[in-house]
């Protein structure tokens, strides 16, 4: 696969600034179920998505697409691993924030780029020019900055961006919808999730949805919180190239990276300061290319 078009980067665009953004300020959202333990937060998230896409997909008619991805055992497959993916992720971005590694998430979501660069590359025969490679090297110098100077909280950027690079890989591959693949992950996540949801129930704090009516509110915004920018990710995944994407979800951990000096007031270890400077950098090359190549196209298709 060549790099993509404009037009194919426009009609996904919309979709991956609309998941970004939501993905951008979800730590506001996660400050407020903060008393929620990390794993218990998953389990109910997975509870209230599941219901919330039969919902659409009953408005937008989908369930032959379901139908047939059932009858599917390697799409089924493959929507399982992506599921285990997904929940590992959410998990420990939650894990992450609650405990105050706001930078740590926010460079996961920086490194993600970067090996969807080389996934698109590797896997999906995807092609970058000289600068964007030129972007990729100095993504990759800063993150082997955080590999000799952030060793202690690697292991979450390198979780979240490994995960969620995968994931997004593997959907890009199967041959179903953004909704309905989403509303069978949720499915194949159910059963563990509801027993988790017991397991808390049982235990001395008891559960955490049921007592306080807003807490349990927003725990079912949850279910909000979490189809509605996967479904829109999904979209722009398989309308775009993935190396493009990838890029364009710097947007994501951005907003992150201001919230956690303004409204978290996290310090910044020089380390990560250098790190978020490589990739700016990088950031600025590929986004200079991509515009560059846009204009170079323009006259061609008048």
């Amino acid at each position: 696969m060549s790099s993509s078009t404009p037009s194919s980067v426009q009609s996904g665009l919309p979709a991956a600034l609309g998941a970004y953004l939501i993905w951008g300020f979800l730590p506001l959202y996660l400050i407020l179920v903060q008393s929620v333990p990390a794993v218990e937060f998953v389990a109910w998230r997975i509870v209230w998505t599941l219901p919330l896409c039969l919902l659409i997909v009953t408005v937008r008619r989908q369930w032959p697409e379901i139908s047939a991805a059932l009858r599917s055992p390697r799409v089924l497959a493959i929507l399982a691993v992506s599921a285990v993916l997904i929940a590992l992720n959410w998990l420990t971005y939650v894990w992450a924030i609650q405990h105050g590694h706001v930078f740590a998430a926010s460079l996961g979501y920086y490194i993600n780029p970067l090996v969807n660069v080389l996934l698109g590359t590797a896997l999906l025969g995807e092609k970058l020019s000289r600068r964007q490679w030129v972007a990729v090297a100095l993504a990759a110098c800063g993150i082997a900055l955080l590999v000799a100077g952030a060793l202690t909280t690697l292991w979450i950027s390198l979780t979240l961006a490994l995960s969620f690079s995968i994931y997004g890989l593997l959907r890009k591959q199967v041959q179903v919808g953004a909704l309905p693949g989403l509303t069978i992950e949720s499915a194949i996540l159910l059963v563990p999730a509801l027993a988790t949801t017991a397991w808390f129930a049982q235990t001395p704090q008891g559960s955490s949805f049921g007592g306080d009516w807003r807490l349990s509110l927003l725990i079912v915004l949850g279910g909000v919180a979490t189809a509605l920018p996967l479904w829109m990710f999904a979209t722009a995944a398989r309308r775009m190239s993935y190396s493009t994407l990838g890029f364009v979800q710097y947007l994501a951990p951005s907003i992150v990276f201001v919230l956690g000096l303004t409204v978290f007031h996290k310090p910044l270890e020089p380390v990560q300061l250098a790190c978020f400077i490589l990739i700016w950098s990088a950031i600025a090359i590929f986004v200079w290319d991509l515009w560059s190549r846009s204009r170079a196209e323009k006259p061609a298709a008048l």
